[in-house]
């Protein structure tokens, strides 16, 4: 999911500098980490996290949705800038930004 993201993010940048430079740290990145596999209890936590969100009138892009999904599943911190992750409950952040 989060391969994807980056990938996706990278190929919708105009061709040019920036985009060289960020496609070659997205590869650095993705060959410096493990990419984890989406478990099975991932889809029942998904439906729990999407139910209360609707309910609570909060809105989470879907890929957002099994992002966390899958970072609670694995009992794994998840590294982002993205406040919207702020208000999913249990879930542990670690923002990259901030040393």
């Amino acid at each position: 999911m989060v391969r994807g993201e980056i990938l996706f993010g990278v190929a919708r940048l105009p061709i040019g500098k920036r985009r060289a430079g960020l496609e070659s740290a997205g590869r650095q990145f993705l060959t410096a980490f493990r990419c984890e596999a989406i478990p099975e209890n991932a889809g029942d936590l998904y439906a729990k996290l999407k139910v209360d969100r609707q309910q609570r009138g909060l809105v989470l892009d879907e890929n957002d949705l099994w992002i966390a999904a899958t970072a609670l599943a694995l009992g794994a911190t998840l590294v982002t800038r993205d406040s919207d992750f702020t208000n999913v409950e249990g879930l542990t952040l670690a923002d990259w930004t901030k040393p």
